[in-house]
């Protein structure tokens, strides 16, 4: 398939659709009372332009481990299913992350080398959940490489066509025979675990961390305050200063031209 870069007002129109869907986020945990925050990129964008970073091409909302639980069950009744769908691994057949997707309805946006997937993909923001993770580093680290083996396997059908290393593609394609139901169900098994101990440190467990801490203070999560973002209020991380510079270091700084990169797409239809 050809691949095609989002052109300026490409990429705005998938930005807006996007703020709809957060807009979505906000309603519903307004309603029931769930704790969100946007994070990572959304909250750079919300500090540093009052909106979205100009070539961000996604958002990010994260929860801690309960309050996600309670969000994925109110979307079954409280989301507007004539605009928006969630997935999950739960509810989703051949969905390979360990993290859900809010999606809007009636549009299409493939990422290059994952046109194969089987599910539907429309435009999206990512829904993150926290899961705890050890206080003791050295337990830490030991977790990181246990969730990069996690993530490896979840992103296998994806890893086997995207990687131009043949012996990556050959263990990408060993990875991708393990069952989905084998790979999920032990996976639920590992959150569960987890989250029996409350612990100072949180973590997105199958997406990569900053600074080799392999974790986020659980703090940073528990406290927020509202925040603007592209003219609409929404919940961020009260301590952003501290969250940020771990995570991005001289977060004011804008980065070179050549680092600023628009995800590569083989299909693109908005509203």
């Amino acid at each position: 398939m050809n691949v095609h870069h989002l052109t300026d007002d490409e990429l705005r129109r998938v930005q807006m659709i996007q703020l709809e869907m957060l807009k979505e986020v906000d309603r519903i945990c307004t309603l029931c009372g769930i704790h969100y925050n946007i994070i990572a990129g959304t909250l750079l964008g919300a500090v540093r332009h009052k909106g979205y970073i100009p070539w961000d091409d996604d958002a990010d909302v994260a929860f801690l481990r309960n309050e996600y639980e309670k969000f994925r069950i109110a979307c079954k009744t409280e989301l507007d299913h004539s605009r928006f769908y969630f997935q999950d691994h739960r509810n989703t057949t051949g969905y390979r992350w360990g993290y859900g997707k809010l999606r809007r309805k009636g549009t299409r946006f493939l990422r290059e080398h994952q046109e194969h997937m089987p599910y539907e993909q429309g435009i999206f923001i990512d829904i993150f959940p926290l899961d705890p993770v050890s206080d003791y580093k050295f337990v830490r680290t030991l977790q990181n490489f246990h969730c990069y083996c996690i993530r490896k396997a979840m992103w296998a059908p994806v890893g086997m066509i995207a990687s131009k290393n043949r012996f990556l593609k050959g263990w990408y394609k060993l990875l991708n025979n393990i069952p989905a139901d084998v790979l999920y169900g032990y996976f639920n098994r590992y959150v569960r675990r987890l989250n029996r101990k409350k612990t100072r440190w949180v973590r997105i467990l199958t997406f990569p961390t900053p600074n080799k801490e392999y974790g986020y203070l659980r703090e940073w999560y528990e406290n927020s305050e509202k925040i603007l973002f592209e003219d609409e209020i929404f919940w961020g991380i009260k301590n952003f200063d501290a969250y940020l510079s771990f995570k991005f270091g001289d977060y004011m700084k804008l980065p070179p031209i050549e680092m600023r990169k628009v995800h590569p797409v083989t299909e693109l239809q908005c509203l």
